[in-house]
This record gives C-alpha cells, sequence and structure tokens, in this order.
C-alpha cells in the first residue's frame, strides 16, 4: 500500500484497489455521521509521531481514515484491506520502515 496524499486538498489518497476498482464498491454505507464526516477520531501519540484515526462514510461506504496531522498525510482504508493488514506479520513493518519515504532510487 501506499502512502497517502495531503489531508487537505485534491492530492491522491490511497486505499483504492491497484486495479482501479474499489475492494469495498457495493457495501451499504454504515450508520454514522453524513458522508465525508467523521466519527470521533482518535489519537495515538509516542515519542516518534502521532497520528489520528477515524471512521468516515464515502460514497462507497465506511472507510478507516488514518492521518498524520505533522505531514498532511492521510490513507483511507476499507475493510478488506484492513483485513489483510491481520494476514501480515511484524516483520512487514519493520520492511516499511527500513525506508519510510518508500524505495531508495538507485543511483
Amino acid at each position: 500500500m501506499s502512502g497517502g496524499g495531503p489531508v487537505s486538498g485534491g492530492g491522491p489518497v490511497s486505499g483504492v484497489a491497484a486495479s482501479g476498482s474499489d475492494p469495498g464498491a457495493g457495501v451499504p454505507p454504515a450508520a454514522g455521521p453524513p458522508a465525508g464526516r467523521s466519527d470521533r477520531a482518535i489519537e495515538l501519540a509516542n515519542e516518534f509521531t502521532q497520528v489520528v484515526v477515524e471512521r468516515v462514510r464515502t460514497r462507497n461506504g465506511a472507510r478507516l481514515r488514518i492521518s498524520v496531522p505533522s505531514s498532511g498525510r492521510e490513507i483511507l482504508l476499507c475493510p478488506l484491506e484492513l483485513e489483510a493488514l491481520t494476514w501480515q506479520d511484524h516483520d512487514l513493518f519493520s520492511r516499511l520502515l527500513a525506508t519510510p519515504q518508500g524505495p531508495e532510487e538507485d543511483g
């Protein structure tokens, strides 16, 4: 999964399957606030970072928005993408954190 775009504005936000199809398409919207609005936010922080996690409604159903206020980055994840996280072990996250800005370019 890739990072996301800016929190505000029209930057790209990952959360859609690589094929362009949305794995959560066709899922009825969850009860909650109107589309684009979120439930209560949960803030998590440690000595390295702060993230904000919140459930949001989109026209394709509920998503989990994870955002980092300090960088302005965010990602929207559908239920299937969240389930896919549970299939991983901590080694995956260790590898992701080895190059947090993406793969290093050769040269």
